[in-house]
Formats: C-alpha cells, sequence, structure tokens
C-alpha cells in the first residue's frame, strides 16, 4: 500500500504537465469526506490515504505519496437531487428560502448560483416541491459547503473564495494583499453597518419602526412565493 498524508489543496502551485502526466483517483463525497481513506488510483496501486482530521478532499486537489508521486482527485459523478426555481411560478429567491430550509435541517448543500444540489432524499424532494421549486435527480459529482467553522483548509474554486474566508488552512491569510482585501470587504463594510445601526439606536422609535419594516418585507417576498 503506498502512504499519502500529504494535500495540495487544488493543485496550486504545482505545473498544469504534471497534474496532467499524474495519476488519479476518482472518490464520492461519501469517501472524500473521511480521514482515512483506502482506493486504487488509476495506475492500479492501492493508496491508504491519511489526512488531518476535519479536512475533506476536494475534486482538483493534489496529493503526495510517501515515493513523491502525484496523485490527482476527481469528484466521482453520483446519485443527488439538483433543485432549481420554477420560471413560471417564482424566482432565484426561492432557492435562498430552500438553502435556509435545508441548513436548518443540517443537510449538506452544494451551493451555485442557479442551483442547488443534494443527496437523494424523498421527504426532502417533497417539501421543496412543495415550495415550488423544481427537484430533478442526477448523476453529478457533488462538492457541499463545508461550514463556517470546518477545518477543511481547501481550495474550492475562487468562486466560493468569500464562503471560505474563514478558513486558515486556505491561504487567505499567507499574503497582506488577500488578507487587507477579505478583511475590507467582509469586515470593515459589516463594521459600518454596525456603527450606523448603533448610532440609530439612540432613536427607539426608529429601531423598531425599522425592525417591523424589515420584517414585512421579508413576509412579502415569503407570501408572493407561495401564492405562485
Amino acid at each position: 500500500m503506498l502512504t499519502i498524508n500529504k494535500r495540495i489543496p487544488g493543485g496550486r502551485g504545482l505545473a498544469g504537465v504534471l497534474l496532467k502526466r499524474a495519476a488519479t483517483v476518482e472518490l464520492d463525497w461519501d469517501l472524500r469526506a473521511r480521514s482515512r481513506i483506502d482506493a486504487t488510483d488509476s495506475q492500479g496501486r492501492r493508496l491508504g490515504i491519511f489526512l488531518p482530521r476535519g479536512q475533506v478532499l476536494r475534486g482538483g486537489d493534489a496529493l503526495v505519496a510517501e515515493d513523491g508521486s502525484l496523485v490527482r482527485v476527481l469528484a466521482a459523478p453520483q446519485p443527488v437531487l439538483v433543485v432549481r426555481h420554477c420560471p413560471a411560478h417564482g424566482s432565484p429567491f426561492d432557492l435562498l428560502r430552500a438553502a435556509y430550509h435545508l441548513g436548518n435541517r443540517h443537510v449538506s448543500l452544494e451551493l451555485q448560483a442557479d442551483h442547488l444540489k443534494l443527496e437523494p432524499d424523498p421527504v426532502l424532494a417533497d417539501m421543496l416541491r412543495g415550495m415550488h421549486l423544481i427537484v430533478e435527480t442526477a448523476e453529478a459529482a457533488f462538492e457541499p459547503e463545508a461550514g463556517a467553522y470546518a477545518a477543511e483548509g481547501h481550495g474550492h474554486g475562487h468562486a466560493h473564495g468569500h464562503d471560505h474566508g474563514h478558513d486558515h488552512g486556505q491561504g487567505h491569510v499567507h499574503g497582506p494583499g488577500c488578507d487587507h482585501g477579505h478583511d475590507h470587504a467582509a469586515g470593515h463594510v459589516h463594521g459600518h453597518a454596525h456603527e450606523q445601526a448603533h448610532e440609530q439606536a439612540h432613536d427607539d422609535a426608529h429601531d423598531h419602526d425599522h425592525a417591523h419594516s424589515h420584517g414585512h418585507s421579508h413576509g412579502h417576498k415569503h407570501g408572493h412565493g407561495h401564492d405562485r
């Protein structure tokens, strides 16, 4: 068995030609979410993959074996539910509402701009259809969100950079430029918003009025979604 305990998220820093020549190992999400994995790569070698607890493998990661060889991770297609909003009776906002309800149920969920993915569950499928969403079965790679406190340390793609900004293992804190960019965008903006909120808090009546208007706004959105 070839032992592997080093992982390079997204193969960052490696030449493309090296990754193309590397052996591959295709794993579904259930296996990639484990810290101890027995697998066989495309060259027929038996692999013993040992990762720090809490880390997961993502499609595109590179593994370094004890003999120095590289193994590229592929996300294996697997059964999933693909959820989209109904153009005739809803809006993209319905996906946001669905993600909220699924998150409350601690469902592993992949978020995309125009759809959600989750593992097959007939009860959840019926719930989503009841929310006027389109639910279809498919065979596709599954890359769910890691969660705000996951010690995943992966390079899940630049499109998800903001979601993983709190992941110290991802490498966002290694460069001052990146650190400033994320802190100003995701921290200072929110900080100004909180300061404004505190200034407004001196006016109790205005503060209550703001809370009520906020609730009504969301209520109308949800109401229209159900009527359709």
